[in-house]
């Protein structure tokens, strides 16, 4: 079994330096087989007929070749073969609909989530020297409940690769705010290095504890500063002479309108009481949208303001635009892609755990296919569905 981290945390005085052996050298070595035989079975013991581990590894190569539903992944089972099912450790054959959805609705979502983060993790270290780490949450819509509740999931993607390690569940007592935090904690506990790693999140996380945090776990922050903070906002709009700093600027035309933006940042002064703030940023975002049908054009302008921990030397204007950019991948390279690749909003799966083990199923085939170099996954979809031997080898070699 794998050893657990025990890391002890109190407020004001994390830190990342582990208490007991990591699991990390035991995730380098494993293949993804080995990682889901270290999920707890929920069922007893009398009358199991599949393994857990080959229900899971089932799962998540059905969900390769773009399976969305308990259903579907039956279907991928029953055509993919005594071999391919030997391998991926379903040796007694294709299970029901009904097994897949009463066995995920009542497994262990945490350790799952954690095991799998903690893999890709080592995976993506493979190919990245410096993690930038987009941090964002995401309701199942489809999976909302009678009392108007849905699962919110707090998802920690890789920029440029776009593989996910890390997700969390908010709880229904509190919000995506202190998620965040606990998601960072128990990544570092897992055994994922964050030293040297950028953190990027959206206006809601630019919080002092927050950042503070980051820091503590040796990583940089870059934050966006809005309203939430109107003090702080404020005096950036107003203090910083921003109309005597020169500009960088970048123009898009792609996606049918033409975009351009204008950054410029200068050293974080000295009344800024934010942790560790190094640097300060002014984005000017300008957007022109033709309209088809009248041929006029309308432009909207937007500004925004950031703060960062990162220095000028790790994060010059040109990178710390590109850091900016990249962090709504997760919005475009995770969430849209589960949402209308994967129909993950319309999903009708609501019991138990199953909303949030199906959205880490569907998140680790999307890592897997980012690995493998995809760039467009629903055709990496239909290229597994017709290989199953290509999903296996995949799975193995990842």
């Amino acid at each position: 079994m794998m050893e657990v981290l025990t890391l002890t945390v109190t407020p004001g005085t994390e830190s990342h330096a582990p208490m007991a052996s990591s699991p990390m050298s035991a995730a380098r070595r494993q293949c993804l087989l080995d990682l889901l035989g270290l999920v707890k079975d929920p069922r007893k013991r009398r009358g199991r007929r599949y393994p857990l581990v080959g229900l899971l590894a089932v799962s998540v190569a059905a969900a390769v070749g773009g399976a969305s539903s308990f259903a579907a992944i039956a279907q991928w089972a029953r055509n993919a073969g005594e071999d391919v099912l030997a391998a991926l450790r379903a040796e007694r054959g294709p299970a029901e609909e009904s097994t897949f959805r009463r066995v995920l609705a009542t497994g262990d979502p945490d350790r799952l989530d954690t095991l799998l983060g903690l893999w890709l993790w080592t995976r993506t270290t493979r190919v990245l020297d410096r993690l930038v780490i987009a941090i964002d949450g995401k309701t199942v819509r489809g999976a909302k409940a009678a009392d108007g509740k849905a699962p919110h999931l707090v998802a920690a993607l890789v920029h440029k690769i776009g593989t996910v390690i890390g997700q969390n569940a908010v709880d229904d007592k509190t919000n995506e705010i202190p998620t965040v935090r606990d998601l960072l904690r128990r990544m570092v506990t897992a055994g994922i290095d964050l030293a040297g790693a950028v953190i990027t999140v959206d206006a809601m996380h630019t919080q002092t504890e927050t950042a503070r945090l980051i820091r503590t776990l040796g990583a940089d922050y870059v934050m966006c500063v809005k309203a939430n903070m109107p003090g702080l906002h404020r005096s950036l709009k107003k203090t910083i002479p921003w109309n005597k700093i020169p500009a960088s600027s970048a123009e898009d035309p792609s996606h049918g309108r033409k975009t351009k933006r204008s950054l410029k940042v200068v050293q974080a002064p000295e009344w800024i009481a934010f942790p560790e703030a190094t640097q300060i940023a002014q984005i000017r975002r300008s957007r022109t949208v033709k309209n088809k049908k009248t041929g006029k054009s309308k432009t909207t302008w937007e500004v925004v303001y950031l703060i960062t921990s990162a220095s000028r030397e790790a994060a010059p204007p040109q990178v710390l635009a590109t850091w900016i950019r990249e962090h709504w991948h997760v919005e475009n390279r995770l969430h849209w892609v589960r949402d209308v690749t994967y129909g993950e909003d319309k999903s009708l799966i609501r019991t138990g755990h199953a909303p949030r083990v199906m959205a880490t199923i569907r998140s680790t085939a999307i890592s897997l296919l980012r690995l493998d170099g995809a760039v467009n996954i629903k055709a990496a979809n239909r290229d597994h569905a017709r290989f199953p031997e290509r999903t296996l080898t995949l799975i193995e070699t990842a």
